[in-house]
């Protein structure tokens, strides 16, 4: 199967898709048959969209996804993608399970796994921020300035349930390295080309530690990121023994020194030697970092957690618990407290095994970078499934189709409200698996065999479409929408949608929307009602490229 992928989307459709086209061109290749955009996607629906954006005001622009949105343009590929920190995130806050966000684009949701032909995609939107890990899904419109960070911020119940997943995968995508991934491959050259990397992988602050997580459960063959801004590959080798721990590169020390030897796996696919993005006019084997002056780099967030934000994880990964908080109460002065002053102790369930049924050992690892000339962004593959897919998940045919697994997962775990706190606690494989196990018989018996797991192509516009005439910034908030596709899903599974509300309810909620305090983001009021759905074509063909 032959698939590109693409680091930070930023908005840029138009130059991605020309540049798959000029690059299957050049190999031979009559086109692909999937596209994947690591994160930022930014499906901007229209200028109210934009105030529910992390991006400074005087960086924003409308971009291209609208003229797909509207039906203006059609996607000339199937396109896959995670969400990231630079989203239109109330849009994809619609789709929390997944869903079209325009014909022929499809958002993977907060998490998820489908199936492409016989391949097997597992998908975790968002990045890492450990004081938000645990929370709900809490932000609601009108946002304030904190929202608009904190919803894009990876949560556990969403990594939990990729963590239940018990059978082989073949593709991972998450926005945010996975944790540690730095040291599977060449360190070195990745520290000369961005240097102030290197002091936050030494401490364990670079990437994410759900999305390591989640690799290290599933060691699906290719696992796909974005989000530091540049191209970087490697390989993990994990333990052929029923345990989640890779094999690193160094030899027990916290990380290697610098005088370590990166060793070259003659596995290791060599993709820095691949067809790059033929329209930049290629790229050297060891560039050179170039700074752009109109560049800012907004993905690298100043609210990185330290290493003892960490949460506990008794899903097999190795992490280092740091030490408690100087500041802490002593252990003396707590054991003179009453026993209601003792720190709640919540119940660990007991270690699992590695599921049998995940059988690759070897991940290949890719970064890209986003799609700006002299950039190396686009990566084109023809990969081969590992999996074994179910033929009640395989589609010869090549369209998108449901997970069984998944939505065992997805029933399963249907009674915990996403968006309310506090969020229960994990209790372990051991308790989910029985139930798993019986909401697979329900997917089976209800979905399977009434041929139900190929995805609907039931795209409806829920938001106003693009209007030059209001410009980049309009006072008012963006309008909460129920989406359809949230509706029907929700329905086929025969589980509450917790994603709808009352007009009233939205209405009370806009009233009391918090002062502009972010430098352009928000308002008082509200954006412009649009309550009919389908139909309709962009009034614009503005081709705004994002911010950079």
């Amino acid at each position: 199967m032959r698939i590109a992928i693409e680091g930070c989307g930023h908005g840029t459709l138009h130059a991605i898709y020309a540049s798959i086209t000029k690059t299957c061109q050049i190999q031979g290749w009559d086109g692909v048959d999937l596209l994947i955009i690591g994160g930022d996607f930014q499906a901007v629906r229209n200028s109210y969209d934009l105030n529910a954006m992390s991006v400074p005001a005087k960086y924003r622009a409308i971009g291209d996804f609208h003229e797909y949105y509207s039906g203006a343009r059609f996607a000339p590929y199937l396109t896959l993608f995670v969400g990231g920190n630079h989203e239109a995130s109330n849009h994809l806050w619609e789709l929390y399970y997944g869903g079209w966000v325009a014909r022929n684009i499809y958002y993977l949701g907060a998490a998820n796994v489908v199936n492409f032909g016989s391949l097997r995609i597992a998908g975790l939107s968002g990045i890492w921020a450990g004081y938000d890990y645990k929370k709900a899904h809490h932000e609601r419109l009108p946002y304030g300035s904190n929202d608009v960070k904190s919803i894009y911020h990876v949560r556990e119940l969403d990594t939990r349930k990729l963590l239940q997943v018990r059978t082989q995968v073949d593709v991972g995508i998450s926005h945010d390295w996975p944790r540690k991934i730095e040291w599977q491959g060449d360190y070195n050259q990745l520290f000369r080309f961005k240097p102030h990397f290197k002091s936050d992988a030494q401490s364990g602050r670079l990437g994410s530690p759900a999305a390591m997580y989640v690799m290290n459960r599933l060691r699906p063959r290719w696992w796909f990121a974005a989000h530091l801004h540049c191209k970087y590959s490697a390989i993990v080798e994990f333990n052929r023994v029923a345990d989640s721990t890779p094999v690193t590169n160094s030899t027990g020390a916290p990380y290697p020194s610098d005088d370590t030897k990166n060793v070259q796996n003659e596995d290791e696919i060599a993709l820095g030697n691949d067809t790059e993005n033929p329209l930049d006019g290629g790229a050297s084997s060891a560039p050179a970092k170039i700074q752009n002056d109109d560049e800012i780099d907004l993905d690298m967030e100043d609210d990185v957690p330290a290493v003892s934000e960490l949460p506990s994880q008794n899903h097999g990964s190795k992490v280092a618990q740091a030490s408690e908080n100087s500041n802490d109460v002593p252990s003396e002065l707590r054991e003179q407290l009453p026993a209601s002053f003792a720190r709640p102790v919540p119940a660990s369930a007991p270690p699992v095994s590695h599921p049998e049924a995940i059988t690759n050992a070897t991940t290949h690892f890719l970064a890209l970078d986003k799609c700006l000339p002299g950039r190396r962004f686009l990566q084109i593959l023809d990969v081969d499934p590992v999996s074994q897919a179910t033929e009640a998940c395989a589609n010869p045919q090549q369209r998108l189709s449901y997970d069984k697994e998944w939505l065992a997962i997805t029933r399963a775990l249907r009674h915990i409200n996403p968006l309310t706190s506090p969020v229960p606690y994990d209790q372990g494989e051991l308790h989910y698996r029985p139930l798993i196990n019986a909401e697979e018989a329900w997917v089976e018996e209800h979905l399977v065999k009434t041929s139900r797991m190929v995805i609907p192509e039931n795209f409806e516009i829920t938001a106003p479409v693009y209007d030059p005439e209001v410009g980049l910034h309009p006072k008012e908030h963006p309008r909460e929408y129920t989406n359809p596709q949230t509706v029907a899903f929700c329905a086929m599974l025969e589980m509450d949608n917790f994603f709808n509300a009352s007009e009233e309810e939205r209405e009370a909620r806009m009233a009391n929307a918090p002062p502009d305090d972010s430098g352009g983001t928000g308002g008082r009021g509200r954006g412009r009602d649009f309550r009919g759905r389908g139909g309709g074509r962009g009034r614009g063909r503005g081709r705004g490229r994002g911010y950079r």
